[in-house]
């Protein structure tokens, strides 16, 4: 590190009795804040979701620190442990086993349980797998929605994707290699298959890849060669068009204003007659409306 910046970094305030959020890399060793480094050489001890890999990672960053296991099974227990530390003025850093913890990995219920104790949480930040797919998807978005894993089974998972078919944000999923080919199967059946999609996987490593494509498209790329079902997988599928829920806003706004001065039929019909929905769907609607109404 250059001396000058080690010195300021290490005149920064980093009070006690708190809790760091420390990002680490999700793949490239290199992927990690100088002000992650200093805290992690400060702290007294450090939460983590694998023991193991943790200290190998500290190793590689020539660091020691006793390390307590938080995972997803004892974050309960740890937690309330990891507090009394803290009470007692101790400062303590929480990592993943990469990544930034919290984000479809261990630490939200320690998170939770500490900002219940009254006690400070101190985000660094750093490597994230769906912002860095996002960075480099060249989906023109400003908005995303980040879902996360998908249900396991094909019944709660075809439930899930038909709720998220409207929605205009860019649609951020994580996946595991044992089921990426089922994963885009049920995006298929799910969504337009002129949907643009890209599949990135084991992002910031040796064979990283970034491939977009149409949806229809994704299925035979990825059996066209083995590697690409393998490593871990960040998947971000274009959301729908803005335009069908503007047009459904409009058509709802049109219903509101005619139905002050028409019947529900009358109304539902010349709405459909300007906005070019369907008479049935608007009718429903109109009736909905109507109903709302009458209540209040």
């Amino acid at each position: 590190m250059i001396p000058v910046l080690a010195e300021e970094i290490a005149q920064q305030n980093y009070p006690s009795g708190a809790l760091y959020i420390v990002a680490t890399p999700i793949g490239n060793i290199a992927d990690i804040s100088l002000r992650a480094l200093h805290v992690l050489s400060i702290v007294d001890a450090v939460a983590c979701e694998d023991t193991r890999n943790t200290g190998l990672l500290l190793s590689r960053y020539g660091l020691s620190k006793p390390l307590v296991a938080a995972h997803e099974h004892n974050e309960r227990d740890v937690a309330q442990r990891l507090i009394t530390r803290m009470q007692a003025g101790a400062r303590i850093a929480l990592v993943s086993d990469a990544g930034t913890p919290g984000i479809s990995d261990p630490g939200g219920r320690i998170v939770d349980a500490v900002r219940t104790a009254g006690l400070r949480v101190i985000p660094l930040p750093g490597a994230a797998s769906p912002v860095a797919a996002l960075s480099a998807s060249g989906l023109v978005n400003d908005q995303f929605l980040f879902f996360g894993f998908l249900p396991s089974t094909a019944s709660q998972r075809k439930q899930a994707l038909a709720a998220l078919r409207h929605q205009t944000a860019t649609l951020v999923f994580l996946e595991s290699p044992h089921r990426i080919a089922e994963t885009l199967e049920a995006l298929a059946q799910a969504f337009e298959p002129n949907r643009q999609i890209v599949i990135a996987r084991e992002l910031t490593k040796l064979f990283e890849e970034i491939h977009r494509c149409p949806l229809s498209e994704a299925i035979p790329w990825m059996k066209a060669d083995p590697n690409r079902s393998r490593g871990e997988f960040v998947l971000l599928l274009e959301g729908a068009p803005a335009t069908s829920n503007s047009t459904l806003a409009d058509a709802n706004h049109m219903l509101e204003i005619l139905l002050a001065e028409l019947p529900v039929s009358q109304a539902a019909a010349l709405a459909a007659r300007i906005s070019g929905q369907k008479k049935n769907a608007l009718y429903q609607r109109a009736l909905e409306i109507s109903a709302k109404k009458n209540k209040t």
